[in-house]
């Protein structure tokens, strides 16, 4: 069932930026990038870490700790140490406001 759930305010970032956000109880990383908005699950899955602190570099995202990357459109890991995605999730926009579907994986 799709529900989207606001996160945050597409003015809250700037474009590079990432914005940590809990949806539901779910840790969310909300990035603003290329002149897009995606949502990632907001914890490295090498290290358990948040995402959302780390370097944005066009679609990935780096973790901070372990400079492990993931890409932003799927989850996938484009860089070592991790091995395993991490889930994103479905957004759209409405005005000024950020909208997730965590039940809705992308």
């Amino acid at each position: 069932m799709t529900e989207y759930v606001r996160a945050c305010a597409l003015s809250d970032l700037a474009d590079g930026e990432a914005l940590g956000v809990e949806v539901g109880e779910e840790p969310v990383a909300i990035v603003r990038t290329c002149g897009e908005v995606f949502a990632i699950r907001d914890v490295c899955s090498h290290a358990e870490v948040p995402l959302s602190e780390g370097e944005i570099d066009g679609r990935t995202i780096e973790c901070w700790l372990h400079g492990s990357r993931f890409d932003l459109r799927t989850g996938k890991p484009t860089g070592m140490p991790a091995t395993e995605p991490v889930p994103v999730y479905s957004v759209k926009i409405e005005g000024d406001d950020v909208l997730v579907d965590i039940n809705q994986e992308s």
